[in-house]
C-alpha cells in the first residue's frame, strides 16, 4: 500500500520526528512511503540517509503542488496520490494534491494524525469523521485520528520487536559500556548515575545542576545540542568546580542512537512529543518538558498524563512526582526541585513506572491500528 505522508516543520524537530517515526514503522512492515516536508533539514541527522529504507521518499512539499518530482536519475516522475493521505498536525496537504486525490477510482482515506494528548475529549473526537464541503477537496472525508494512552484512542508508536531490543540491551552491561564509549564518553564511576536532558529553554537548569552537583552520588549528565547544552554551559561558566555532576556535550543522535541514550540512562528528561513517548518505552524514571504554548494549554495536557501516568501509584509518590514534574515546567515553585534526588532514590518511582508502561505495552500500536483502521473503517 502507498502512503503519502505530509508534514510541515513549524519549529524544534517533533513534528518532522514523529512524521520519520511513522514513516519508518509503515515501511518496515511492507509498504510504499512518501514523506513530503517543507523542511528536511533535520533529517540529515535524523535519520542519516545511508539507514532509511529504500521504501521511503523523501520529497519536497511543494513538488506536491507540481504534482510531479525527478526521481533519483533526474527523470520527471507524475505524481498520483496513493491509498492513504496522512496530513501530520493540520498541515493541510496542497490544494493541487487534494484536487487529484478526488481523480483516483477509490478516493484515498485521508487522516488528519492529531498531537498526542492523555486528555479525556480526546477518545470522543478520536477517528470522528470530517466531511468537506469547500475547496479543492469537496466530496472527500478528512478523518481525524488521535494518539493516545486509553484503548479508545490511537494508540502509541511503537515498532515490533522495540521493548525487545530494548530489553537485549539494558540487560547487557557491555552494550550500555560499549554503547558510551561510542558518544565519546569515559566508563561511568562506580555507583556513578547517568542522566539525559533533552529541554526547552526555560527549564530551570541550574537549579538541576546545583542539586546533582551537592548530591553524595556522582552524576553525568548528558546534554542534548541545544537548549540544554547552552543552559548548562551558563551554568559551567564561571565555575572552578562542578562538585559531584560531569557535563557531556552530545552531538545531534540519530532517532535510534537517541534512542540507546534513554535506555542507558537512570533518568531521562525529555521535552515534546516524539522523545516523550520514546522515554516511555525507554521504561526509566523520565521528566517531559511539555511544549509551551501562550495560552498556557498545555499545563492542563501535563495534567491529564500526569493523571493517567500515575492513576495507580501511591499518593504520596503520585504527589511528589508532579510536584517535581511542574517545577521543570515552570507550573510550580521552583523549591519543588530539590525533591528530585529523594525522589529518584525511591525505588518506587522506577517500579510503579515499569507498571505503567506495561499498561501501556498491552495495547496496540498506533501503526497497528492504524493498519486496521484503513482496511476496515468506510
Amino acid at each position: 500500500m502507498l502512503w503519502d505522508v505530509f508534514c510541515r516543520v513549524i519549529d524544534n524537530f517533533g513534528d518532522i520526528g514523529v512524521c520519520w517515526r511513522l514513516c519508518r514503522d509503515l515501511a518496515d512492515r511492507g509498504h510504499t512511503v512518501r514523506l513530503w516536508v517543507d523542511d528536511a533539514c533535520a533529517l540529515s541527522w535524523m535519520a542519516p540517509e545511508e539507514s532509511r529504507p529504500s521504501a521511503i521518499s523523501v520529497l519536497d512539499w511543494a513538488d506536491a503542488q507540481d504534482m510531479r518530482y525527478l526521481d533519483q536519475q533526474g527523470q520527471p516522475v507524475e505524481v498520483t496520490p496513493g491509498e492513504v493521505v496522512i496530513e501530520a498536525f493540520g498541515c493541510n496537504p496542497p490544494d493541487a494534491f487534494v484536487a487529484a486525490m478526488l481523480l483516483r477510482e477509490d478516493a484515498p482515506k485521508w487522516i488528519n494524525l492529531e498531537y498526542l494528548s492523555a486528555e479525556d475529549w480526546v477518545e470522543r473526537c478520536h477517528a470522528l469523521p470530517s466531511p468537506v464541503f469547500n475547496g479543492p477537496g469537496v466530496g472527500l472525508t478528512k478523518w481525524f485520528y488521535y494518539p493516545g494512552f486509553t484503548r479508545a484512542t490511537g494508540g502509541l508508536l511503537r515498532e515490533p520487536g522495540l521493548l525487545a531490543e530494548r530489553a537485549a540491551f539494558t540487560q547487557s552491561a557491555s552494550a550500555k559500556a560499549n554503547w558510551l564509549r561510542q558518544l565519546g564518553a569515559a566508563p561511568l564511576a562506580d555507583g556513578e548515575r547517568l542522566v539525559s536532558v533533552f529541554c526547552y529553554d526555560h527549564a530551570p537548569m541550574a537549579s538541576l545542576l546545583d542539586q546533582l552537583a551537592a548530591a553524595p552520588t556522582p552524576y553525568r549528565v548528558m546534554l542534548t545540542p541545544g537548549p540544554a547544552s547552552q543552559l548548562a554551559q551558563a551554568w559551567q561558566d564561571g565555575r572552578a568546580d562542578t562538585g559531584a555532576v560531569h557535563l557531556h556535550y552530545l552531538p545531534h543522535l540519530p532517532q535510534t542512537a537517541f534512542d540507546k541514550l534513554l535506555w542507558a540512562c537512570d533518568l531521562n528528561l525529555v521535552r515534546g512529543e516524539d522523545s516523550a513517548v520514546r522515554a516511555i518505552w525507554a521504561d526509566r524514571p523520565h521528566i517531559w518538558n511539555i511544549y509551551p504554548q501562550d495560552d498556557g494549554v498545555h499545563a492542563y495536557k501535563l495534567d491529564a498524563f500526569l493523571e493517567r501516568w500515575t492513576a495507580h501509584w501511591p499518593p504520596d509518590l503520585q504527589s511528589r512526582l508532579t510536584r517535581v514534574w511542574k517545577a521543570w515546567n515552570a507550573l510550580g515553585p521552583a523549591n519543588d526541585l530539590q525533591d528530585l534526588i529523594s525522589l529518584l532514590d525511591d525505588p518506587r518511582w522506577a517500579e510503579f513506572g515499569r507498571q505503567s508502561v506495561k499498561t501501556l505495552a498491552e495495547m496496540p500500536d498506533l501503526v497497528t491500528q492504524l493498519g486496521d483502521f484503513v482496511t476496515q473503517s468506510s
